[in-house]
């Protein structure tokens, strides 16, 4: 079963935080990255830019408005993700718990709704269905 792992932490923190923490902290995911393909657990990751680079796109009564920045001012923001292969939610969510930011931000993890189309591309899978 795929899950993602979201990793929220504060960016705010990381501007502050002197080099060598921030250098040790990316060896860890470094490390981490390398267990999880492995261990077989890795399907993908990305750290995300900054929040500053975000739009948020709202579209109602048929008009599409953007706004610049996430759409909620949070302490922790989404920086990154892993989407991972696993046994069941146990086995997710031992995984994880190894994610470096788990120290100092939260990781959520949720599993992947798995449409049964055969080669469909995950826009197009929620294209054809009725809850899109």
């Amino acid at each position: 079963m795929k899950y993602l792992c979201l990793i929220y932490d504060d960016e705010k923190l990381f501007a502050t935080t002197p080099k060598p923490e921030i250098d040790k902290m990316m060896g860890e995911y470094r490390a981490f990255g390398e267990s999880i393909k492995k261990s077989g657990h890795h399907i993908a990751g990305y750290q995300l830019q900054p929040i500053d680079t975000a739009t948020t796109l709202r579209s109602r009564n048929g008009k599409v408005s953007t706004t610049d920045g996430p759409f909620a001012e949070t302490k922790e923001q989404l920086g990154g993700f892993y989407l991972i292969e696993a046994k069941d939610l146990n086995d997710a969510l031992q995984v994880a718990s190894r994610i470096p930011s788990v120290k100092t931000g939260s990781i959520e993890v949720r599993p992947i709704v798995e449409h049964p189309q055969a080669n469909a591309q995950p826009a197009e899978a929620l294209a054809g269905s009725s809850a899109a």
